[in-house]
């Protein structure tokens, strides 16, 4: 079977002290897991579970990029985030064994078109337009 098209390599991303590269396939956030950015951003913070949302491996940035103002928004945020970097399958995983697929830690960034997402929030929708862009992880 042939393609359409030819896709674009899979990011992978430098794994400190090591030759080897970490290969990013999927990227989960969660939102609204501090109690002072929830509030920051007109939320009280919920007790229930968190909100998650996804990027896609497209979005992210290399470390020491240059990144620049995203298109389409006078209003880009950044957050400075903890990467847990996944190392195995772990789709509904025992909690008591959920450390042992981590494979490690990092820095990240998640940047945000917050009036992109507000607009989209207001109208019930995806934050896909706010969240997931070129350099957003």
């Amino acid at each position: 079977m042939t393609l359409q098209f030819n896709l674009p390599p899979s990011p992978a991303l430098d794994i400190v002290g090591s030759q080897a590269r970490f290969p990013v396939g999927r990227i989960f956030c969660v939102g609204q897991n501090y109690a002072a950015h929830a509030r920051e951003m007109g939320f009280e913070p919920q007790r229930e579970r968190p909100i998650f949302f996804t990027k896609s491996p497209a979005a992210v940035c290399p470390s020491g990029a240059k990144i620049p103002y995203p298109p389409g928004t006078s209003d880009c945020n950044y957050e400075c985030e903890l990467v847990v970097a996944i190392g195995a399958p772990a789709f509904r995983i025992d909690p008591g064994e959920a450390l042992s697929v981590v494979a490690g830690y990092g820095v990240g960034i998640d940047l945000t078109r917050r009036d992109l997402q507000d607009a989209a929030r207001t109208k019930g929708h995806p934050w896909d337009t706010g969240k997931d862009f070129e350099n957003a992880a």
